[in-house]
């Protein structure tokens, strides 16, 4: 541990001109911030052409009707338009937000309202609570119109909106909620961990949201996600027998298997798992099931559990911590850096003993690792992409995958086909959703986290010939 402390002071030292050099960080957040919002708009100009295609990729034209298609562009350059317009307006918010010294205002209302309750200014993290509360207000307001327009317009033009006005008022109002009951405790014991580590706060704090981390994937699927969806156990059937079958043969440690009422907000489609390593839960959407055959959602599901058996989640989970050391360790330099909070308009005598969650909010949250955040972004999705392949190759081998005794393999060798089955479900999944088939290289490997439907069904097409070569050359091998 002293080794770790060692290497971190080294670090503070390195960066101790941060504390002293008379730098005008507003300029550069502006000019950082306002650099990678270009570079969005720059990216939606390069894949806004491709929405007036009039045909779909070689590779997929077998697979689309023309009329399909049409929709999907439609879809695809509103959407663009939105984006487009939407950033720029968000961006532009933001920005006002840090010229006008909104931060150091949210943090002199925190404290009124902090001295109005009978509190003085020692009670740092209750006034710290406030100042998050007044920042998510504030920044909430101004996005209200485009939320709107968002589900009741660009959505329900395209058939996709099913949530009515009091659904879009309760989930407004249940998100706040939750933002309270959930988001003051952790914040007030985030804060608590710091002040009580002092400056060997670094390893403690990572415990400590190591330990959030874990608590909400149990809270998300037994507290949370009721509060908006409805789980119900998935009913009894061909689907139901598949599932479980294949969670048995793969020893999924499969708890429960839910069917989830997405239809109640929106006509799109997906499945997913969530779980504690010894406890597993399927979930699967409503308009999956009514939009595919049952051998197809076992297809998806396959995909599902090859990310289990790559261990994806897990691996995920080491990266965040990675990133969330890098951010930790980077942070004491600026948090004893008055210069810094002088620069957004803080009062001299806040500056001078700056408030933990002031510094942070300014040096993560929302300003100065922007532009670096960008770049661990197209380095995620990388890795994201990655483990869609390799979930994608899990499912189409996955005949081979499982143990295969005389009375299973009649009933195994039913999964041969399971990569023309996941093929055929991508690409309902696409028609249904409407998704961009046209894909410009570098928009998808800042925005996407998953592979295109082209390149997935090019994969997968490999796969299927490579498993094909195999079992006959073992066929060769046998003779």
């Amino acid at each position: 541990m002293d080794l770790l402390h060692n290497q971190l002071a080294a670090l503070q030292r390195r960066l101790a001109f941060v504390a002293v050099d008379p730098i005008n960080w507003k300029l550069y957040v502006q000019s950082f911030t306002w650099g990678v919002a270009l570079f969005e708009t720059y990216l939606l100009l390069r894949q806004y052409p491709l929405y007036s295609k009039k045909e779909p990729p070689p590779a997929l034209v077998g697979h689309f009707k023309q009329d399909e298609f049409e929709k999907s562009q439609r879809y695809g350059k509103d959407k663009a338009r939105f984006s487009l317009v939407s950033g720029l307006y968000k961006q532009c918010v933001d920005s006002a937000m840090i010229q006008f010294g909104l931060y150091a205002w949210a943090w002199k209302v925190g404290g009124q309202i902090t001295g109005k309750l009978g509190y003085g200014p020692e009670y740092e993290i209750l006034q710290s609570n406030l100042f998050v509360a007044v920042l998510i207000l504030v920044g909430y307001i101004p996005t209200i119109p485009f939320n709107i327009y968002q589900t009741f317009v660009l959505e329900e033009k395209h058939g996709f909106n099913k949530t009515t006005p009091q659904l879009f008022v309760a989930d407004i109002v249940k998100s706040f909620g939750l933002g309270f009951a959930i988001g003051a405790p952790f914040l007030s014991a985030f804060l608590w961990v710091f002040k009580w580590a002092g400056d060997r706060f670094v390893p403690w704090l990572m415990a400590f949201m190591l330990s959030f981390q874990l608590s909400m994937v149990i809270l998300y699927p037994t507290v949370i996600q009721p509060l908006f969806n409805k789980l119900s156990p998935l009913a009894e059937g061909e689907l139901r027998t598949r599932i479980e079958a294949l969670a048995t043969k793969l020893k999924f440690p499969l708890k429960h298997l839910y069917e989830i009422d997405g239809s109640k907000r929106s006509s799109h489609s997906n499945a997913y798992f969530f779980g504690l390593p010894w406890s597993k839960h399927i979930v699967i959407f409503d308009t999956l099931i009514k939009e595919s055959k049952p051998e197809e959602v076992e297809a998806v599901l396959a995909h599902e559990l090859g990310h289990w058996y790559h261990l994806h989640p897990t691996k995920l989970l080491a990266i965040s911590q990675i990133h969330i050391f890098t951010i930790l360790a980077l942070f004491p330099a600026f948090l004893h850096a008055p210069p810094l909070l002088r620069s957004f308009d803080f009062p001299k005598e806040v500056a001078a003993r700056p408030p933990t969650i002031v510094a942070f909010f300014v040096f993560q949250v929302q300003m100065l690792l922007s532009p670096l955040e960008a770049l661990v972004n197209i380095a995620m999705n990388f890795i994201s992409r990655k483990f869609e392949w390799e979930a994608d190759r899990f499912a189409c081998e996955l005949q081979e995958k499982v143990a295969v005794g005389e009375k299973e393999e009649k009933e195994n060798a039913e999964m041969a086909d399971m990569g023309e089955r996941l093929s055929r479900a991508l690409i309902t999944l696409h028609v249904k959703n409407l998704s961009t088939v046209w894909v410009d290289w570098l928009y998808s490997a800042y925005h996407h986290s998953h592979p295109t439907l082209t390149e997935r069904l090019k994969a997968l097409e490999a796969f299927q010939v490579q498993k094909a070569k195999k079992s006959g050359a073992g066929g060769k091998k046998e003779l």
